[in-house]
């Protein structure tokens, strides 16, 4: 287990969600009645009612048909009950069954802007195991204050809000949120507190978006919550406001958080540019739940759990979610199959603080640990068109995160580092633009100047490891060989003379040593080494 024991996090997000793995997911093949939707906004009113666990409300999707349309299609889940659908203002029929409201027009839309409000209300999904089995949370505080949290990524927003439920399309324009809640509770949401009314037992909160999200952000929390408040510069010279929306019985612990998420700010910024959502804040609210990356408000429930790097308290669930502020939120895969991208880059990333905290052998030595936690029992790419539940395995974390590790080596600290935060603050690469993983290893093999495909497919599409043969010759000669790449990469070989970073390839290459050599001593591949 490393320093964050992100290994066993990994290991209990996996055989957690195996678990739900029948349940209806995110993804997966587009409807073709969705395909031409190109959703904009949403705008999400609903009313909490904690004695009953059940909410009453109405969505409305802002979208632009690309072309004419006589059906329209929305995900929702059938735990709650559709009593109305208008759209541009007029009634239309519809039917709500297998987790779709199929909008029957009565007149065809014409292609352009239209808006789509759907009346609604139920009992929500109850999450069984949150955050793994996803859905609301009624429950309690210790002094007995009713607290609520909403998780949502393998189910995706559909838990309590009809949307396009498509890693593809995020709302261009952003959302607006209006969480109606009793009084004496406080709502935590994404972007910014736009206001808060109150009438009688009952109060609103108007939370308000201008960024591009993915629906499973588009969540909130209520609690007893009282607010721990701080700021920094960031790399581009912006002051980032820092809110913890923290219980008010956990009120002292709040200002040191703050100060580890400002340190975790600065540490993702030098390797990944400017925190994304710094026009709006940077966010934190505690949970009842582990925790799950939340954009511009992500969930913390390790209950103030530190550990050390480099002398200094570590949260370490803190900061891996809190890096998918980056991997994740603001560069998205367009499809679940490749999550790695999310996961993988992230995880990446929860060893760089070792790296800058406690030095190069201690990085190392964090990934030959790592690496022993990778299960390799099926790619990590399976395709295309997958659905999120599908798509997950423990192995998107470890072995994604390794691969990143390997590609460093290969292409060096300069290079890696420049390209990584290229792939972060490249508007070709994110807030609207979705990502699928040719794309970024093309990314990759361009700064690289050489093609990077083989070293991508072996790690990320099958459960090869990459083969070194080393044959004995007479005279001390030995023979060197990649088995079963076809590309040149470096690798570091130890010899009676020490180590040395060979090129090899699938030809063979000769080196002498009075000793047998040792192929990649510091563990930066995942390989096999056959000795002959």
């Amino acid at each position: 287990m490393n320093k964050f024991k992100l290994a066993g996090f990994v290991t209990c997000l996996f055989s957690g969600l195996v678990l739900c793995a029948n349940a209806q997911t995110s993804g997966g093949k587009l409807k073709p009645e969705q395909a031409i939707m190109d959703v904009r906004h949403y705008n999400i009113a609903i009313n909490c009612n904690f004695d009953q666990k059940s909410i009453d409300g109405n969505t409305t999707v802002d979208v632009i048909m690309k072309q004419p349309a006589k059906t329209l299609i929305l995900d929702l889940l059938d735990s709650l009950h559709v009593s109305e659908v208008a759209v541009n203002g007029k009634k239309e029929p519809f039917e709500h069954k297998n987790g779709l409201i199929t909008i029957n027009l009565n007149k065809e839309l014409a292609a352009g802007k239209a808006a789509i409000k759907v009346l609604y209300n139920g009992k929500p999904r109850i999450a069984k195991r949150p955050p793994w089995d996803d859905g609301f949370t009624w429950t309690q505080d210790s002094t007995g204050h009713p607290w609520l949290a909403v998780t949502a990524e393998q189910t995706g927003g559909k838990i309590y809000f009809p949307c396009k439920d498509h890693p593809s399309d995020e709302p261009n324009e952003g959302a607006d949120m209006y969480i109606t809640v009793p009084s004496n509770l406080v709502v935590a949401g994404p972007g910014l507190l736009k206001g808060v009314s109150k009438k009688g037992s009952t109060a609103t909160y108007h939370w308000q978006t201008k960024y591009t999200i993915n629906n499973y952000s588009l969540v909130f929390n209520a609690g007893d919550y009282t607010v721990a408040k701080g700021s920094y510069k960031s790399v581009a010279g912006n002051t980032v406001p820092v809110q913890f929306y923290v219980l008010k019985e956990h009120a002292a612990q709040g200002p040191h958080l703050v100060d580890m998420v400002i340190k975790a700010a600065q540490a993702k910024e030098k390797y990944f540019g400017e925190y994304p959502w710094a026009k709006e804040k940077l966010g934190i609210v505690e949970t009842p739940h582990l925790g799950m990356e939340h954009q511009s408000m992500n969930a913390y429930g390790n209950k103030f759990r530190y550990t050390k790097v480099g002398g200094q308290d570590f949260d370490w669930l803190m900061f891996h979610e809190f890096g998918h502020e980056w991997w994740g939120n603001k560069v998205t895969a367009r499809d679940w199959a490749d999550y790695w991208i999310h996961e993988g880059i992230d995880t990446y990333a929860d060893a760089l603080p070792i790296l800058d905290l406690e030095g190069r052998q201690a990085y190392i030595d964090h990934f030959k640990k790592s690496a022993m936690g990778i299960q390799n029992k099926q790619p990590i790419v399976l395709g295309k068109d997958i659905d999120e539940a599908s798509a997950y395995n423990g192995d998107i974390y470890s072995k994604g995160g390794f691969f990143m590790h390997t590609l460093h080596y290969v292409m060096g600290d300069t290079l890696f580092f420049k390209t990584l935060k290229g792939l972060a603050t490249d508007p070709q690469f994110t807030y609207d633009h979705q990502n699928v993983t040719d794309e970024v290893e093309q990314y990759f093999s361009k700064a690289y100047g050489q093609s990077l495909k083989p070293l991508f497919d072996m790690y990320l599409r099958t459960t090869d490891k990459l083969e070194v043969s080393v044959r004995a010759r007479s005279n001390d000669k030995y023979m060197l060989r990649l088995q079963n790449i076809k590309m040149t990469l470096p690798v570091d070989v130890v010899t009676d003379a020490g180590k040395q970073r060979l090129m090899l390839t699938d030809e063979p290459q000769i080196i002498s040593s009075k000793t047998t050599p040792v192929i990649d001593p510091d563990g930066w591949y995942l390989k096999k080494v056959i000795l002959e």
